[in-house]
């Protein structure tokens, strides 16, 4: 897909709701859902996202317009994969608006832009950039099977020491790992445990 960044980006779709996970949890936010993904993780509950194609291209001007009238604090810029695109223009604009500017991010693709918060949330279908283990002020961890205990421990290890750590059970097997996950917490209280509560709740 071929656009001008300073312009435009390809959009899945957005939407003003609550924070259903992770260390902003509950917050009201506006959401920008950036469409394209490389990752290709097998248990993504948004995998219409993966193709920038699908994504139709909005206007920057649009956004920022749209996250004005919704009268947020915060900005959720997601995908997908949105650091395949560059971000510098998008935020600039968006930190006019005096809003905190979050990006939710696996972390595959270099940081651009200028962010708030950055929750990096690494996956195992395709590694990692370095540079975020330094910047990441999140680091949330989805727990798929139970060899993701230790390899939440490996990341850990290697952030930043302000960084937040979150566990978070996968949508599907959330029941069958609940109960290892709240032990896993207390033993390791430097953990937190992350919920999609929005699922709970049944909202975007």
């Amino acid at each position: 897909m071929t656009y001008n960044f300073k312009k435009e980006l390809p959009v899945m779709e957005h939407f003003y709701s609550l924070q259903g996970e992770g260390q902003y949890q509950g917050y009201a936010a506006f959401f920008i859902r950036l469409a394209g993904c490389d990752v290709g993780c097998v248990w993504c509950d948004v995998k219409e996202s993966w193709e920038a194609n699908e994504g139709q291209l909005m206007q920057i001007s649009e956004m920022i317009a749209m996250v004005k009238e919704s009268g947020t604090k915060i900005v959720i810029v997601t995908g997908g994969e949105p650091l395949m695109h560059d971000l510098t223009y998008l935020t600039k604009e968006l930190q006019q608006l005096d809003v905190r500017v979050h990006v939710e991010t696996s972390g595959t693709s270099p940081i651009t832009g200028e962010w708030s918060w950055i929750c990096f949330s690494p996956k195992k279908f395709k590694q990692p950039l370095e540079e975020y283990y330094e910047k990441a002020d999140e680091l949330k961890i989805v727990v798929f099977n139970k060899s993701d205990f230790a390899w939440a421990q490996t990341h850990a290890e290697k952030v930043n020491d302000s960084c937040k750590l979150l566990l978070q059970p996968e949508w599907s097997v959330r029941d069958k790992y609940i109960e290892e996950m709240i032990q896993f917490v207390k033993d390791n209280p430097q953990w937190q445990l992350s919920l999609q509560v929005h699922k709970y709740l049944d909202i975007r």
